[in-house]
């Protein structure tokens, strides 16, 4: 037998496979869009690269009274703030603005732009010139350090790089700095453009679902089929089936439950067993006890009459009792000791309404005459006679009692209501116990011995169908009958 796996070991595993998984795609996005150098030294810093190219272009181009006009429609067109800066802080063009000390210590001094002191010097110059820039023709500034600030008072975000502008006499040789200022970190998407960390979002969020649904889903599978398992023994059906091929502690659980729904199996049929057989049993008892107590009647004088009433009375309580008994036991045979048959339903109700009703109660129908349910018409209309009489007697005074009857799809609804004080909530669930009453101080006389619903749901649900039960508004009881639709019989013989 292969060992089990705790489950906390599994979701402990699978949890940190899935972080090393999130970090490997994290690391090949920084890779790709930051080079896990520097925020700007990625795509976004060449599309700075590139704006600052085109916009030195045009500067070399342009005198020098209109670097002011120039810079201020680039960075309109970005949503930013263009600046040219030079030597010793000297603004050189664009609006003026005060830089922050943490802008100022970046500017570049006299000498190679941006080396600062701490830091050592390049092995070796070009003959053209320092290595962050090109040949005075293009003014680019390729291979030098972009400088990304971020400042918090005022709160912007500052990307600093040299810029050379050869075509200006009056700034030949001089380090001049091209400054970005936004209010934002995205500056409309020139310093960072947030698409792909979405995308990149998404398909990690997409990558984690599909890394955790298999192992979810079968966690959640098998904790659905275990509750529907414990669902039905609770209802007292105990053919149930819990999953228990899992090696964990939910395999473990399903067993457990499969050996105890088996058990429970054995208890409540050698408890019904043994109803039934003490039932049968007593009835020859009782039967003897009654004709003695009829002889008896025939000999006693008038004065012991009253004593010999209330024997037969009691004898006449245990005969009833052995009798529901029997019936009870009778209908936990289940469905697969039962005949199942096409039934009428018209004919079940008509028969159970005629048996129990009473002259101070009228009794309700309403239903189609072409309905019909599969089932045992024995089981069946015992179960409804037992409804009818139970509204009789405890709701008959307020009303008429309803019997209706509908197809819902592929099963057919019957509904005994009345007119009565109805159930508390808290005992509706209880009421198809077996000698369960919901007031336990009444007499036999008006409570019976509380098996007249446990019968009802036995025999109801041997033809495979459900009973249920609900308080009605503004007052009284309705219980519904849920039983399969059949066909009739002589549409089964047309085929």
């Amino acid at each position: 037998m292969p060992p089990r796996v705790p489950l906390l070991a599994r979701i402990l595993v699978w949890f940190f496979l899935n972080l090393l998984l999130l970090a490997g795609v994290l690391f090949f996005f920084l890779r790709g869009e930051f080079r896990l150098e520097a925020l700007m030294a990625g795509r976004s810093g060449e599309r700075v690269q590139q704006m600052a190219d085109v916009l030195v272009g045009e500067l070399r181009n342009r005198p020098r009274g209109e670097w002011d006009g120039l810079l201020e429609r680039f960075g309109a067109s970005y949503g930013i703030k263009l600046l040219l800066i030079g030597p010793g802080e000297e603004q050189v063009g664009g609006e003026p603005m005060i830089l922050p000390p943490e802008v100022r210590e970046r500017l570049p001094r006299r000498g190679p732009p941006f080396l600062r002191p701490g830091f050592a010097e390049p092995p070796s110059l070009p003959e053209s010139g320092p290595p962050f820039m090109d040949t005075p023709r293009s003014g680019r500034a390729r291979g030098a350090p972009r400088l990304f600030v971020h400042t918090t008072r005022p709160d912007r975000y500052w990307i600093v790089f040299p810029a050379a502008l050869p075509e200006a006499p009056a700034l030949r040789g001089r380090p001049l700095s091209l400054i970005a200022v936004s209010e934002t970190l995205s500056a409309g998407g020139l310093f960072f453009d947030y698409v792909p960390w979405l995308v990149a979002g998404g398909a990690v969020l997409a990558l984690s679902v599909l890394w955790w649904l298999p192992f979810v889903r079968g966690i959640t599978r098998a904790i659905s089929q275990m509750t529907r398992a414990t669902e039905q023994i609770a209802q007292g059906r105990f053919e149930v089936n819990a999953p228990e091929r899992r090696r964990d502690e939910l395999g473990q659980l399903g067993a457990a439950i499969n050996r105890m729904a088996a058990r429970l199996a054995g208890f409540v049929a050698g408890q019904k067993r043994f109803l039934g057989d003490v039932s049968h049993e007593l009835c020859s008892p009782i039967a003897r006890i009654q004709v003695a107590l009829g002889i008896l009647e025939q000999r006693a004088d008038p004065k012991q009459q009253p004593y010999l009433d209330d024997l037969r009375e009691e004898v006449q309580q245990m005969s009833q009792l052995v009798n529901e008994l029997l019936s009870f036991s009778k209908a936990s045979f289940g469905e697969r000791y039962v005949q199942l048959a096409p039934v009428r339903v018209q004919d079940l109700v008509e028969g159970a309404a005629q048996r129990e009703s009473a002259a101070a109660t009228p009794i309700a129908i309403v239903m189609p005459g072409d309905l019909w349910v599969r089932g045992d018409a024995e089981l069946l209309r015992r179960a409804l006679a037992n409804l009818v009489r139970n509204a009789v007697r405890h709701a008959g005074q307020a009303g008429p009692i309803q019997v209706t009857a509908a197809r819902t799809g592929n099963a057919v609804v019957i509904t005994v209501a009345d007119h009565g004080p109805g159930v508390p909530e808290a005992d509706l669930a209880k009421l198809f116990d077996p000698f369960y009453r919901v007031d336990s101080s009444r007499d036999r006389a008006t409570g019976g011995v509380g098996l007249g619903l446990a019968i009802v749901k036995t025999c109801v649900e041997s033809c495979g169908g459900t009973v249920a039960c609900r308080n009605r508004q503004p007052s009284g009881l309705e219980v519904a009958i849920t039983l399969p639709a059949a066909t009739p019989p002589e549409n089964l013989l047309g085929r």
